[in-house]
């Protein structure tokens, strides 16, 4: 008994804790930032950087907990959609202070880079957990992929990583190149599977199956109705009404609807009584 008293409170103060990391924003959940969609020209798009498959379990996230790119003695650690994990190999840097401190550095953000300041590597946060947001690459083109973006407001300069998951259902390649965008603002791609969108048709949009057979039989129909009446203008001569092909058929095409109409009712209806008073009756 004392045991499971035990057991429960311990329960109770881990469920706790993970409320004040929630109500501090330092706890999210992937859904809420790894999710994107967007209605384009009656197409429902969708991504999930995030979502496992058979191929890849973690989605998106790098399985080492982070990506690393390098260009001009910079470098770049990162995660996508979430914080990042270094169970080897971790940066080795100074002031990263507010990315996890000295013991734990990389760890307290989810974007970092590195750059070498009178002679020795200096670390900067560049993004976090809480300000990854997405969008389309080309909003022209959906199918191209999503970019995720992370930022960090420093004391002393504002940077950011903008990273295009850039759609191949084929292959993987992580980051190979780094740009430098103004003072601290830095662009790289990879190419996923994730970046692809899950496409459906807009509930409630287009025509569907029966309205484009109508509109190619109106479409057909005016074709043959021009074409006819030129022909009787230009090459036979014909003026007025009678430039109609077919005229006569036209015409006389509600009164064969009418006589159709009233003879299917008479069939499953049976001959009306007007129909079966007009014979008399005849006696032997």
């Amino acid at each position: 008994m004392k045991h499971w008293k035990m057991q429960s409170r311990s329960l109770l103060l881990h469920l706790l804790n993970l409320s004040i990391l929630y109500g501090l924003g330092l706890v999210h959940s992937l859904s809420t930032i790894c999710e994107f969609s967007i209605t384009q020209e009656n197409k429902f798009y969708s991504y999930s950087l995030a979502s496992p498959s058979e191929t890849f379990p973690h989605g998106v996230l790098s399985e080492d907990g982070y990506y690393k790119v390098s260009s001009n003695g910079t470098v770049v650690w990162f995660q996508l959609c979430d914080g990042m994990i270094f169970n080897h190999d971790p940066p080795r840097c100074f002031d990263c202070w507010d990315c996890g401190g000295t013991s734990r550095c990389g760890m307290g953000c989810s974007a970092l880079m590195s750059e070498i300041k009178l002679g020795y590597p200096v670390c900067t946060s560049i993004g976090r957990t809480q300000t990854i947001t997405t969008d389309l690459i080309d909003k022209e083109n959906p199918d191209r992929g999503i970019v995720v973006k992370t930022w960090h407001q420093g004391s002393e300069r504002n940077c950011s990583l903008s990273v295009s998951v850039i759609c191949d259902s084929k292959q993987v390649q992580g980051p190979k190149t780094l740009e430098r965008v103004g003072v601290c603002n830095f662009v790289t791609q990879i190419t996923h599977p994730a970046g692809c969108a899950n496409v459906l048709s807009a509930p409630g949009s287009g025509l569907g199956w029966f309205g484009t057979l109508l509109i190619i039989l109106l479409c057909l129909f005016g074709a043959y109705f021009i074409a006819g009446a030129a022909y009787r203008y230009f090459y036979l001569g014909i003026r007025g009404i009678d430039i109609i092909p077919n005229l006569e058929f036209w015409a006389s095409l509600p009164h064969r609807i009418r006589n159709s109409y009233m003879s299917l009712v008479r069939k499953f209806r049976g001959p009306s009584q007007s129909y079966r008073s007009s014979y008399s009756p005849v006696d032997f």
